[in-house]
């Protein structure tokens, strides 16, 4: 089924069946009509964007060097260089042009793709980019990534130049979704590509799969990696997110503090990435779901509980749902919200 088509559900259907997220934390497929219907993505998502969301910034970390690449309405693109080798990759290469101006500034060596998963925001620039370079090595976990050549699995470890990337395996925004963790050869410069599975302050929609496995893949395998990590995610959304934090946990300085700070990037359109696993420990209430705070807030005095209470905030009704130890949040079509920009894709 098109993504888009899959949130052709009617509020009562997503209340009773818990199937999608679609909270404005956490991002919904496609934007919602005034009647409530699902309608297709708007043109400037589709295309390449003629101002770009934010601007283009570089971490320097030593020996790993990250230039953050804003894409569409709200995604991030990653060309992660080694500056010894002048080797390079480039994570989720949704428009080519943009990265390959990147590679030619930069002068690095272009030799692999590094596919997040399937969907079309993170994809669709495979082919051209296998078109205009022929040879490079594209990589990903799911069959329906266009111009596959590699097909990773689990604790898979690559090579960049020096740099190690190893694939970690996330399921549940969809089924092959994969994070790239990328060490320098000493591991003193440590980074994860999450995709949409972790966000600054949020986490995906659950299209494919399960709460245990978004549980999974955020409490378990992510948060699992060295808490001085720095965290990539796919989009753009901490502002958002982090208000919703505040509406989980409205004590909790960790929470406010960086909603302060994320603002204050995105006036100026400076990028909210990079965060670190340690950070998102601290107000990410989908890595935080054992918290005292945030199981008061689900009515639930045990994580592993279901059938949360439904809640008010600025914008959306939410339905918040503690299942296998993740919070799951729904946001029904409110008819009071109209405007477009109050919804975002995943």
């Amino acid at each position: 089924m098109p993504l888009q088509g899959r949130l052709i559900i009617s509020t009562f259907k997503l209340r009773s069946t818990l199937s999608c997220l679609a909270s404005r934390g956490t991002g919904v497929a496609g934007v919602f009509s005034p009647r409530g219907g699902a309608v297709a993505a708007s043109n400037s998502k589709m295309s390449s964007s003629a101002v770009l969301h934010t601007s283009t910034s570089v971490e320097s970390l030593g020996a790993l060097t990250v230039r953050v690449l804003p894409a569409l309405q709200d995604n991030y693109m990653y060309l992660v260089e080694d500056p010894v080798t002048r080797e390079a990759a480039i994570v989720d290469p949704v428009e080519p042009e943009k990265v390959l101006s990147a590679v030619k500034e930069s002068g690095v060596n272009l030799t692999t793709v590094l596919t997040t998963h399937h969907h079309w925001d993170h994809a669709s620039g495979n082919e051209k980019m296998a078109s205009l370079l022929p040879g490079l090595k594209v990589c990903g976990n799911d069959s329906r990534i266009g111009a596959l050549t590699d097909t990773v699995q689990h604790n898979q470890e690559l090579k960049i130049g020096q740099l190690t990337v190893r694939c970690l395996e996330t399921p549940c925004h969809t089924s092959g979704h994969i994070c790239y963790y990328v060490t320098s050869p000493d591991l003193s410069n440590k980074v994860v590509f999450t995709g949409d599975t972790l966000f600054i302050g949020g986490c995906g929609k659950f299209f494919e799969g399960t709460p245990q496995q978004m549980y999974s893949a955020l409490c378990e395998v992510l948060s699992s990696l060295p808490h001085d990590t720095l965290v990539f995610c796919g989009h753009e959304y901490t502002v958002s997110n982090l208000r919703y934090a505040t509406h989980v946990e409205p004590h909790n300085a960790a929470v406010s503090n960086k909603l302060e700070w994320a603002k204050g990037q995105r006036l100026t359109n400076i990028p909210t990435v990079p965060s670190s696993i340690e950070q998102e420990l601290t107000f990410n209430p989908f890595m935080r779901v054992k918290e005292a705070d945030v199981m008061s807030h689900c009515g639930k005095s045990d994580p592993c509980g279901c059938d949360g209470l439904p809640q008010r905030r600025e914008e959306h009704i939410q339905t918040q749902t503690v299942t296998n130890n993740l919070i799951y949040t729904l946001s029904p079509y409110n008819s009071d919200i109209t405007n477009q920009e109050d919804w975002q894709f995943v």
